[in-house]
């Protein structure tokens, strides 16, 4: 090995180039006649697993919308006052009548708004009946039916039936049970949580045969959508789904390989967490090999081809190799010294001349991030004189704010010193000479100045008060993360709520974090409201109204320095009062 290096130094570029060639293109013509089946074989049966997977992912999201919409419908329906009272009907009186066709327009208008709906049946406890779509075939009552008892029996949870046959209902669309798939659930009484009855909803198989077959796997891979039972929801017309046995599928990879009829084929499947079904894909393994095999020909032709023509063009390439990359070495040199003046020009569009290219592009770009640099350290030094002169309107008000408490105190206004005096103390912690971070205590004592001078404002309709541990007052927070809180609490629940209020305010080591909590004994926030604020707080893409800004602000910039972890958590029970609860890292 040393002879042979020995003998390339003193070799000239274009015999050294002449060798390389020759090896190079020699050791992939051999490699891939050894190794190239085994790699593509390899690498397309990967790359249709992943394809596979991808497909049964993209159907069963798309068959659990489907199931979730019509969910939605029910938890609609559950919700109308027209229902609900349909659902608390106990006789059949005539002066039902009107009350009944109200809740049939009901049902007909979501069955007109969702097409993919072949009827909706509403049934309450005492055996009493409207639908859109559907009817009872005998007198027997439809509380004994099998979907009404296990509905009724789990409320919490929706229940799926694939192909409900024997059912003690006719679909006056002329449809049969096995053109349909049953999502059926029971209805709550909002005000006492009595279970009054079940909601059942025919949803078309048609939707989900679209999405199925939309989907390819080669030329004779299928999809099929199996129950929790190990029935078939919806599968195509083929041979193959009804030879693939359901002790097949427990496999914890998810992906098996099975011999049927004579030939192999992969069978990757995914169980839905909502559904509790299985989307299944089929795919032979023979097929996809024979690709391999004629791309294997097809690569073994290719190269023969190949290396003849290389063999020519090498001895004409390494002519021209060899001069522009002398060239490109000297340019490089001058670049090297400082001369960022230099470009490379080729007659050739080639590897070399992509090179100079890229040559000119660097010595381009390194001459524009030298003039960026130059501007942005100029606008840098722009910015922060417009920072400090920003910064002076601030300083100047609470400085002239502590000349004013002087003025006053000389003159014994105690109350409007008092008052200024706690105003100034905000100004300056909020400044804190542009610290992003302060003490614990200057927090509380922020704090406590903003609510002295809603205190001067509310009078007796305010009281607060403050409990802290001391081992926590010389901790790191985020500056002006309480006030918002505070201010909330007043302007959304002391002030909606008759006669006085408090709020008390608490901060201690908890878990190994920093806690504080906000609680008042205001008006407290409905249910619908809470939701929202939970929503805006655990969503950073929900755009935040004006009344929620200030505690979506707090939040962000709790998590974006720290994380997901730490945060606001709002809890309130309407007319009682609201808490709230902020957690820090112990910095």
């Amino acid at each position: 090995m040393g002879a042979f290096r020995t003998f390339l130094k003193g070799e000239n570029l274009r015999f050294k180039l002449l060798l390389y060639f020759f090896t190079l293109i020699l050791l992939p013509t051999v490699t891939l006649g050894v190794l190239g089946n085994v790699i593509y074989s390899k690498s397309i049966e990967d790359q249709a697993t992943v394809h596979t997977g991808q497909m049964i992912e993209q159907v069963t999201r798309n068959v659990e919308f489907y199931i979730h919409d019509m969910e939605n419908i029910i938890y609609y329906l559950s919700d109308d006052p027209q229902i609900i009272a349909f659902m608390k009907h106990q006789n059949d009186e005539n002066d039902s009548e009107d009350m009944i066709q109200e809740s049939r327009r009901v049902l007909k208008t979501y069955s007109d708004v969702h097409q993919e709906v072949a009827g909706i049946l509403v049934v309450n406890d005492n055996n009493f009946y409207i639908s859109n779509g559907m009817d009872r075939i005998s007198r027997d009552p439809l509380t004994e039916e099998s979907w009404y008892k296990r509905a009724f029996a789990s409320p919490k949870v929706i229940h799926l039936f694939s192909k409900p046959i024997g059912r003690n209902i006719k679909a006056t669309l002329n449809y049969s049970g096995d053109e349909v798939v049953s999502i059926a659930k029971a209805v709550m009484d909002p005000l006492t949580g009595r279970r009054l009855g079940v909601i059942l909803i025919d949803l078309k198989l048609e939707k989900i045969k679209q999405v199925i077959e939309a989907i390819t796997l080669g030329k004779n891979g299928f999809l099929y959508i199996m129950d929790a039972n190990g029935g078939i929801v919806y599968a195509p017309i083929n041979p193959i789904v009804y030879r693939v046995k359901n002790e097949w599928l427990t496999d914890y990879n998810n992906s098996i390989v099975k011999t049927i009829q004579g030939s192999e084929f992969q069978i990757i499947y995914k169980d839905s967490t909502y559904t509790n079904w299985k989307t299944i894909g089929v795919f032979s393994l023979n097929e996809t090999l024979q690709e391999v095999t004629n791309l294997r020909h097809y690569s073994i032709m290719i190269g023969i081809i190949t290396l003849v023509l290389a063999v020519i063009a090498a001895f004409f390439f390494t002519a021209s190799i060899a001069k522009p990359l002398s060239k490109l070495r000297m340019l490089m040199k001058r670049a090297e010294e400082g001369d960022l003046s230099v470009r490379f020009n080729s007659r050739y569009n080639d590897e070399i001349g992509q090179l100079g290219n890229s040559f000119n592009n660097m010595i381009k770009e390194i001459s524009n991030l030298i003039d960026m640099v130059y501007v942005e350290q100029r606008r840098k030094r722009e910015a922060e004189l417009k920072t400090l002169q920003a910064q002076i309107k601030p300083h100047f008000l609470y400085n002239t704010l502590y000349t004013i408490q002087w003025m006053a105190q000389e003159h014994g206004a105690q109350d409007v010193v008092k008052i200024l005096g706690a105003l100034a103390n905000l100004f300056r912690i909020g400044l804190s000479k542009g610290k992003e971070m302060i003490q614990v205590h200057e927090e509380l004592e922020h704090v406590g100045s903003y609510l002295a001078i809603q205190k001067a404002r509310y009078e007796d309709k305010l009281t607060y008060e403050i409990h802290y541990d001391e081992e926590i007052i010389h901790y790191r927070v985020l500056k002006l993360i309480l006030q918002p809180l505070v201010e909330n609490a007043i302007y959304h629940g002391i002030n909606a709520r008759r006669g006085g209020g408090k709020i008390i305010i608490t901060g201690s080591v908890k878990e190994e974090k920093l806690y504080f909590s906000v609680v008042d004994n205001g008006i407290g926030i409905t249910k619908e409201k809470l939701k929202e604020i939970r929503e805006l707080l655990d969503n950073n893409h929900v755009e935040p109204a004006a009344a929620g800004f200030g505690i979506f602000n707090v939040n962000e910039r709790i998590r974006l320095s720290f994380g997901k972890e730490y945060g606001l958590i709002y809890t309130s029970v309407y007319e009682e009062g609201t808490k709230v609860e902020l957690w820090h890292p112990l910095i």
